[in-house]
């Protein structure tokens, strides 16, 4: 009895953990919680599934196929640049480059990568941020074997796996300078240009044509890149090519330059600053441009460096200015025969009308002098042309006031680009009342005048300006529109309704300049009619350039115009010789680029007439021929 009872006291004693733990309302509450629970992981679970199929399916898979693809840039070579014959001006090398992918960049490989490299590491990390999220960055173009072994022996997915060669297309210029303006260079775009609409397509790191006709015709000469992807394992090394996607090559760009005659052109500027121009004034054909100082465009090809670019840009002479379209200067004497056709049209003149010239000739109370201390005496039209007197043209410009002035010359494209397919060409200057009004706020006096009749004064014109004014004289008063490629139909820009006599008149002085004795007669040719007109122009006042530190710098400009044959141009060139004190010191290379150009033509019609097929004589065969008579020792490899 005694044990039955304890047995049913412990019954009876029920903890209290016991009595929480029958509890209905506490059991129901635990499930309650363990199915929220249960819920929220399945909702985590489910929109984690939503993000990943169904809202942003491409990012992820893209992130999960860069983890077993590996996608390498096939670089497209931009088209070759060719002269009128088919030879290559500017070309394409093969070479490579080191790009990094962004997902594998370590910022503690960069210091070492850096120094292998000879990388800036300042530049390094920079160029990285500044690259934003673009996926793979060139770091490094134009490797050297020793650079190239070393990132194939470091590439692998235990030391700098970021690291990747590709094969890459280095523009290849002429040395020295050789057609640098015309054809221009290319690099690295700019955070400026991508900013610009006409730059959308495009995007950071892509090398764009930045001058010349790599920027005219960037489009045409950028070729589109390929992709390559290749399957890697989970050590990044490949195993299987999945797909190649080629690149397509720029187009080829066949200009319209002459290289003999450029080769020519160039040798005659050895030394000089200032520019030539060569072009077909019947269709607008640019056959040779030349601007001197030069620069070497192979610097450009990638980032120039710090101390390439401190020289170019600090150079006083401004070597990257283009000055056969770029140079904005008084054209002197060469002027003077829009003069002649605007005071022939005008009536103010004929071939008869004499002024007389004593060394010079007052006007509004200012003494104006003639170029000639003693004077030439009475002359007329043909004589005041060839012999180049500024007393006639100062009376000629005095009764037709600037804006009949204005009038002719604008007509004959001054004051006016020419609309050459180059960029960044400059317009000039034709003075009028209403230009100095707009400009000045003020009113034009007609002692102004009188300077402007012999090209001083306030007109300004490019080399490619004055060469389009005289030459389209030459060829019927047309004024064809400039251009740098072969097979471009000829658009005529103006066209003057002359009295043909009066055109001939000053066409037969421009004659009488080069063959009757008159200031360009160093510019003869046997055999054919040269046309041209000489100039001399001032660059600052005769007082100003007594002082000896200031004569070399201020002293005149030489210009020289010519064209032949007389009455049916095919070629018209023009000289500028900076500082070049007088003239005649620029005919000579006037002179021997259309001597390349006539010789050049004779054996084409000879090789023609013995049924053989024409070649290109070599560049340098040309050069020497039209040479031999240049007062300048020639470089290496050429003779007299």
């Amino acid at each position: 009895m005694a044990i039955l009872h304890n047995e049913h006291q412990r019954d009876d004693q029920v903890s209290p953990d016991r009595l929480l733990r029958d509890d209905p309302k506490q059991s129901s509450s635990k499930v309650a919680i363990f199915q929220y629970i249960t819920v929220a992981v399945f909702v985590f679970l489910v929109s984690g599934f939503w993000k990943l199929q169904v809202q942003n399916p491409d990012v992820y898979s893209e992130a999960a196929e860069r983890n077993r693809i590996k996608s390498t840039p096939i670089l497209a070579p931009r088209g070759k640049i060719l002269d009128r014959d088919g030879r290559v001006i500017v070309d394409n090398k093969a070479s490579y480059s080191l790009l990094l992918n962004r997902d594998e960049i370590k910022a503690e490989h960069l210091p070492a990568i850096a120094e292998a490299l000879q990388l800036d590491y300042g530049g390094l990390t920079t160029k990285i941020r500044r690259m934003g999220s673009t996926p793979q960055i060139i770091i490094k173009d134009q490797l050297t074997r020793d650079e190239i072994a070393w990132i194939e022996s470091h590439q692998d997915v235990d030391t700098y796996p970021e690291m990747q060669l590709i094969k890459a297309w280095r523009r290849q210029y002429p040395q020295d300078g050789f057609a640098a303006h015309a054809v221009g260079y290319v690099g690295e775009i700019s955070e400026s240009e991508l900013d610009s609409p006409q730059f959308v397509d495009y995007h950071q790191g892509d090398i764009i044509g930045k001058d010349g006709l790599e920027k005219q015709y960037d489009q045409t000469l950028r070729g589109v890149d390929g992709r390559q992807r290749v399957l890697v394992d989970n050590m990044g090394r490949e195993r299987q090519m999945e797909t190649t996607q080629d690149a397509v090559p720029g187009k080829d760009l066949r200009t319209s330059l002459d290289l003999d005659l450029q080769a020519v052109a160039e040798l005659s500027m050895q030394d000089k600053r200032g520019a030539v121009v060569a072009f077909n004034p019947s269709t607008g054909e640019v056959l040779a441009m030349v601007s001197r100082p030069t620069f070497d465009p192979n610097k450009f090809t990638g980032r120039i460096s710090r101390a390439d670019w401190n020289e170019i840009a600090g150079d006083p002479h401004k070597p990257l200015m283009n000055r056969a379209i770029q140079a904005q200067l008084a054209p002197g004497s060469t002027f003077k025969p829009i003069m002649a056709i605007a005071g022939l049209e005008s009536g103010v003149v004929d071939d008869e009308t004499q002024f007389h010239c004593p060394g010079g000739a007052s006007f509004y109370g200012h003494y104006f002098a003639c170029h000639l201390k003693h004077g030439h005496g009475t002359i007329e039209l043909h004589r005041a042309i060839t012999q180049s007197c500024d007393v006639y043209f100062y009376n000629v410009a005095n009764r037709l006031g600037i804006d009949r002035i204005a009038q002719y010359a604008e007509l004959a494209g001054v004051g006016h680009k020419t609309g050459i397919d180059l960029p960044n060409e400059t317009a000039g200057t034709m003075p009028s009342t209403r230009w100095k009004m707009r400009m000045f706020r003020q009113k034009w006096y007609a002692g102004e005048t009188i300077s402007v009749g012999i090209g001083q004064g306030a007109v300004t014109v490019s080399p490619l300006q004055i060469l389009a004014a005289l030459s389209g004289l030459g060829a019927g008063a047309k004024w064809y529109k400039p251009h740098m490629i072969q097979g471009e139909a000829p658009v005529l820009l103006r066209q003057g309704t002359f009295n043909p006599e009066n055109l001939q008149s000053v066409i037969s002085g421009m004659y009488g300049v080069v063959n009757e004795g008159g200031t360009g007669r160093a510019g003869q040719l046997p055999g054919i009619k040269v046309c041209g007109k000489t100039g001399t122009a001032q660059v600052g006042s005769t007082d100003l350039t007594k002082g000896a530190k200031l004569k070399s710098a201020l002293a005149n400009n030489a210009w020289f115009v010519g064209f032949a044959p007389m009455n049916s141009p095919e070629i018209a060139v023009v000289a500028l010789f900076e500082n070049g004190v007088e003239s005649y010191n620029a005919v000579p290379i006037v002179r021997d680029v259309l001597k390349a150009y006539f010789d050049k033509k004779a054996r084409a019609q000879a090789e023609s007439a013995s049924t053989r097929p024409f070649t290109a004589p070599s560049l340098f065969h040309l050069a020497r021929n039209a040479t031999a008579t240049l007062n300048f020792p020639l470089p290496e490899g050429f003779r007299r």
